[in-house]
Formats: C-alpha cells, structure tokens, sequence
C-alpha cells in the first residue's frame, strides 16, 4: 500500500469496537498509519478523492485489530516442561518469539502484552520489530517477571524476596523499557511451586503497586490462587491474571466476598480460559473422534478435559453474575504447554460459552483490551485519529463467534500484511 495515497476500506459489516453491533454502509478512510474518518460509503469515497485506493471484502467485517493481554513469546507450545523450555538458549527462544509473533499477526492478533521472557529476550524482540526485521504484532513488553527465589518462571531471572528488593527490580525493568510491571502473586506450573498457595504479601504487593505506578507504569499480577487475588485486590494491582479461584486444597471454590470486590474494584481481570482447560487438546481430541480415529483412553482423555473445562467455565459464569462483562480482557497465556499461537478465537470462543455475547467477548478482546493496557487513546476502536489496526473477518462475528477464525486480512498500522484474497502474506 503506497503511504501516501488515502485508501477506503469496506466490506459488507464494520464492527467499531464502540458498541457491540455491526454497522452496514460504513467506510473506514486510511492514511499512513491512522484512521483519517469512519462515515457513509460514499461519503468516504468523495473525501477521499479520485487517487484513492478502494478495497472492498464484501461478505466480512471490518473490525479493530484484536488484543492479546496474556502472552509467552519466546515459548515454543509444544508440550515441554517449564524447565524443558527454558534449557533453551536464547538464542533459539528468540527464534521461536519471531515464528510465534508472525502466527499471531496471521490470526488477526495487532497487539500482544508479552508476559514474561527470560533476561532481555522481550525487549529485543520488540526492537526487532520496530527496525522492521520481521513481522509480528505490536509488543508491550514486561520483561523479567517479578517472582520468588525459585518462584514461578524463576528461570527468566527477575527473582526479588523483600520490598526493597522487588523496588530495586522495577527500577531496572523501567529503566530498561518495560511497558509495565508483571508480578507472581502466586504459585504456577513451574516445577516446586503451589498455584494454590500465594507468594507474596499484601505489602509486598503494595510495595510493587506503589513503585510502578511512581514511574508511570501498570502492573499486571498472576493469581491463580484464591489468597493471592485477596492480597492483588488490596494492593490495587491494574490487572489480575487467572483469577482461578483456586482454594488451598488446589480445587476450584467461588469466594462471592472476592467476586464482590472484584467488582467494586476498577480491576481488570485476564481470565486466561483457554489455558485452565487446554482447548487446544479437546479441540484436537474432538476432531479425531469425529474422523472415527479414537479409541478407549482418547475417550478417557477427552472426557478429563471437558470436566474441567465445564468446571472452570463454571466459576467464570458465576464471576460474570457480578457485572463485570466490560473489564474482561482475553489472554491466550500463548507459549507453555500446548497453548500455540495463532488462536485467540480459542479464547472469544470459551468467553462465549461462559456467558458473554459474541459481540461483547470480540468487544472484550478490542475496546476494553485496549483500556486495560493503557492505550484506549490510539487503539482497540475504528474512530477518527486512532491507529489502522484492522482485522477483516468472513461473516458477521457479532452473531457467531466462530467467524472470528475467518481471517480474510491484517492490516498494521494502515499497512496491509496479510490478505487472503489478495494472497498477502506477512513475512
């Protein structure tokens, strides 16, 4: 796309990210990276003038590009343990942080929140992309992740045990351009670690709050268990991840006092569906079960991850029964176990099934992803003066989730990097 021609961008539906419906006869008006105007087809058209590109997907809709508030970049999905993944050098991890990001960019992904990457690993990958190296979504970017001595994702080396010390550890993440603060509340699924159990103290907590947000930046905490989104709460962390409800005996138990607060809080909350259930196994078991290639411990396997998965979905219904559909932020939690990347519709799909209409869960993963990650000014709706992040959908994913899976084109900052019907592929 020449940067200095104004382009039309139509299809048959345009979703704005404003509102939860899609509009017909709408046009968006690009020029260079941003949106110039959003308005009648032909309107559009006649503001443009004669030397105007126009590109027209017919049966589609143009939606903002969507936001992936939970990611692993340097994480191959392929299985391995923590310990197995991280044996990697980081050399090859980076490796596998260009092939990941690349997947992303092809799934209609515009802006990814890099959660934990081992030394520097994150912030090169982000400078790589901004020299233009390869292609890849817009990264927001932690860095080392605050955790225990031996806590988990200890392997990335951000480890700090007192106050000052988790002080001392945001500093040096600041200071070497992390976009915000991510801190282990709790255990997870590094080896020697309880996700049941939290990890640090409320004024531990409070300690990282206070310095992050004393040097401009949000704070995004891990809390799988039930004590640590207690202690999240009351040391005002922006964004809580997980959000399990995970009691000491590591079962799911609802705490309607935590879903209470949650709610009166300003919190945003990352449930990260897609990981607690392994959607990605179901949706490969289902598929052989279809195809008649199953057998007896398939079917075992199978029924383990849809009890779970009906478990987890469970809680979720329970916690959106508090009102709190506008600050949930999808997360695909991309990288460890089986979680590839490529496949937030995985995510809208469960936050669907858990309650949320699809226009709220396409919503969630746009405008309000947007607010949560601090950039609402510039991204995650289609309005005058915003970022052309654009993903073009087949059918009208407002009324069927699945559509989000239809990608017919990317665009990036008003560039164009994937189009199927134009045979543009990202590089």
């Amino acid at each position: 796309m020449n940067a200095t021609v104004k382009t039309v961008l139509t299809a048959d539906r345009l979703f704005d990210g404003v509102t939860a419906q899609t509009q017909s006869n709408v046009a968006l008006l690009l020029h260079e990276a941003r949106i110039e105007a959003v308005g009648p087809i032909e309107l559009m058209k006649k503001v443009a003038g004669p030397a105007a590109t126009y590109i027209h997907y017919g049966d589609a809709c143009v939606s903002p590009g969507l936001i992936d508030g939970h990611t692993h970049t340097t994480l191959a999905a392929d299985g391995r343990s923590y310990k197995e993944l991280f044996s990697e050098s980081d050399e090859m991890m980076a490796m596998v942080g260009v092939m990941n990001l690349q997947a992303h960019l092809r799934s209609g992904v515009t802006t990814v929140r890099e959660h934990g990457s081992r030394n520097k690993l994150g912030f090169a990958l982000r400078e790589g992309l901004k020299r233009g190296y390869f292609g890849g979504p817009r990264m927001l970017v932690s860095g080392r992740p605050i955790t225990q001595p031996d806590g988990h994702f200890h392997f990335c080396n951000g480890t700090a045990q007192t106050e000052q010390e988790i002080r001392t550890a945001i500093r040096q993440l600041v200071a070497e351009g992390a976009d915000y603060v991510k801190i282990m509340a709790s255990g997870g699924g590094t080896e020697g670690t309880d996700p049941s159990k939290a990890s640090y103290s409320t004024s531990e907590l409070e300690a990282a709050v206070h310095e992050s947000h004393h040097l401009g930046v949000l704070t995004a905490a891990h809390c799988r268990a039930t004590e640590s989104m207690a202690r999240a709460l009351k040391a005002g962390v922006d964004l809580m991840e997980h959000a399990e409800f995970l009691s000491d005996n590591g079962t799911l138990i609802f705490d309607p006092k935590i879903a209470q607060q949650l709610a009166d809080d300003d919190i945003f909350i990352s449930p990260t569906l897609q990981a607690w259930t392994n959607f990605p196994r179901i949706i490969e078991l289902s598929a052989r079960r279809s195809a008649g290639r199953f057998g007896l411990a398939q079917e075992a396997e199978l029924q383990r991850l849809l009890l779970r998965k009906n478990e987890r979905l469970s809680i979720m219904r329970r916690l959106l029964d508090y009102g709190i559909h506008e600050r949930i932020v999808p997360g695909t939690d991309s990288g460890p176990g089986l979680i590839a990347f490529g496949h937030m519709d995985y995510d809208l799909q469960l936050l669907v099934e858990a309650g949320l209409t699809p226009g709220e869960a396409l919503m969630a993963a746009t405008r309000t992803s947007a607010t949560a990650i601090g950039r609402a000014s510039d991204l995650g709706t289609l309005e005058a003066g915003k970022i052309a992040d654009i993903v073009v959908f087949g059918g009208d994913p407002t009324q069927d989730i699945s559509k989000v899976s239809e990608i017919l084109a990317v665009y990036l900052e008003g560039r164009v990097v994937h189009d199927r019907v134009n045979e543009i592929a990202v590089r």
